[in-house]
């Protein structure tokens, strides 16, 4: 699904997707929302992509939803609207599920729902310009698409009440302290710094990662033994791999492995 909303590019199993509203800090639209489960959808299931990047056009990652579009929401139904907002949240849970590294990089305002979708990444690269908050009770709001879940999980329950209930903005060295992502580095270095980050992910066992990914999201729900079974069997897939067999053949060669993702 093309729409000006959200672009698409590629080099070398790196894909950028870049949030394009500029002019509204890439405040979050249907299309855009669409576009990105859609684009989601593809990529996990395409050998060549290895990597995803997920950035915001101008200033700003992404300043949450478009304020402007929730002026009639609350004429719906509550059951009505909970079924309408759950409908949305598509891109936010394959984002969250998605089975190859993805990387925020983040300049300027990363809020709201913006903030959500930075979270939802495995990884979160800022520069000095980030700024970070839920944002929602400032227009009444409680949050949605996972932000509880995903807080909780990341900075713990009492720092994501503070955080949920205040709605402070935090600048980028605040953010690092408190955990909330994974490098800081200056403004004119953010790109490069991401993509050396990206890089290194694209080199490694995409199979692999994809299945951290699961073993970790099995651990935040099952108890220990049912959490082994599952990395039993994610382990038992990886050694099927032609990148465990270039590991361990690398390994016994005292050089370093060559990975091709399969």
């Amino acid at each position: 699904m093309a729409t000006v909303d959200l672009l698409e590019t590629s080099q070398e199993g790196i894909v950028t997707l870049t949030f394009n509203r500029p002019a509204k800090r890439n405040a979050i639209s249907l299309d855009m929302l669409a576009a990105l489960a859609e684009t989601l959808n593809r990529h996990a299931l395409d050998p060549l992509t290895r990597v995803l990047i997920l950035t915001g056009a101008g200033d700003a990652f992404c300043g949450g939803g478009d304020v402007s579009s929730m002026r009639n929401r609350s004429d719906m139904p509550p059951t009505e609207l909970a079924e309408s907002l759950t409908q949305r949240q598509l891109a936010f849970r394959r984002l969250q599920t998605f089975p190859k590294p993805v990387i925020a990089r983040i300049r300027g305002a990363a809020v709201g729902a913006g903030f959500s979708m930075a979270l939802a990444c495995d990884f979160r690269i800022a520069s000095r310009t980030a700024r970070f908050g839920t944002a929602f009770t400032r227009i009444g709001l409680s949050g949605d698409n996972g932000i509880a879940w995903l807080l909780s999980k990341l900075v713990g329950s009492a720092k994501a009440r503070e955080l949920l209930m205040l709605g402070d903005i935090l600048d980028a060295r605040t953010a690092l302290a408190a955990g909330l992502i994974t490098s800081l580095v200056e403004e004119d270095s953010l790109d490069a710094e991401t993509d050396r980050f990206a890089r290194r992910l694209a080199n490694g066992p995409t199979v692999a990662f994809g299945c951290i990914k699961r073993n970790l999201q099995a651990a935040e729900h099952l108890g220990l033994m049912e959490a082994m079974g599952i990395e039993s069997m994610n382990q038992a897939n990886c050694m099927h791999t032609s990148d465990h067999k270039e590991g361990m053949a690398a390994f016994l060669e005292h050089r370093l492995p060559e990975f091709k993702g399969k």
